[in-house]
């Protein structure tokens, strides 16, 4: 399974809606949303207007990253949004059993995310309940940012986790993906791969989409 989701970060937002135009037309899986308070992470994305925006005109399945602290607050929120997936970081869930089940109780899939300094092994005992985990494979808060190379171990050790649990999460990368590491990330046992600017930016985002799809 080799999915992209694009990530609304890197969007075009003086020409939203024609952004959101070529990502339905497109052969992208989800839209990525990175919604960032200036407190977990060091910088201000965008909130829930803008999210109820991009919801109503969006075909594409939602993966919304709250990028927050206390996320639990705003679950319903976010599955007012029809969101697919709703993802919280590791770091900022202090009872992250019962998040995980709440995510699931309003009817969403359920992803953690973990920060290229956090070791996958702390998902041990919650993997089995996960339907995804997000490495961030740059430190999060700016986009642009150069790939952390130890991101294939993390892939590599995280994959063996989600076998050896007989778990269903997707192993989802986010921070510096372009064509150079795309295939090595699939090759390690990637299934979503996040890109912003690398999309957003390339003279056919489109095309470019279809191509890392077919690596």
């Amino acid at each position: 399974m080799q999915m992209i989701a694009p990530s609304l970060l890197s969007a075009n937002f003086k020409c939203l809606q024609d952004d959101i135009d070529m990502i339905n037309s497109s052969e992208a899986d989800w839209l990525h949303l990175d919604v960032m308070d200036g407190v977990f992470v060091p910088n201000i994305s965008f909130g829930f207007p803008v999210l109820e925006a991009v919801a109503d005109i969006c075909k594409k399945p939602l993966d919304v990253h709250l990028m927050i602290v206390e996320p639990d607050k705003f679950i319903t929120q976010v599955r007012h949004l029809n969101a697919y997936m709703m993802n919280v970081h590791y770091e900022a869930c202090t009872h992250l059993h019962r998040t995980i089940s709440e995510i699931h109780k309003a009817g969403m899939r359920a992803g953690v995310t973990l920060n290229p300094h956090t070791p996958v092994s702390l998902l041990e005992d919650i993997i089995a309940d996960l339907d995804l985990v997000l490495l961030m494979s740059v430190n999060p808060g700016f986009g642009g940012q150069s790939f952390i190379e130890n991101t294939y171990n993390k892939v590599r050790e995280l994959k063996e986790m989600i076998l050896r649990h007989n778990s269903h999460a997707l192993i989802e990368i986010d921070g510096g993906v372009c064509l150079d590491n795309a295939q090595k990330l699939y090759q390690a046992g990637v299934d979503v791969l996040v890109s912003g600017s690398f999309i957003f930016k390339a003279p056919d985002p489109k095309a470019m989409i279809r191509q890392m799809k077919q690596l």
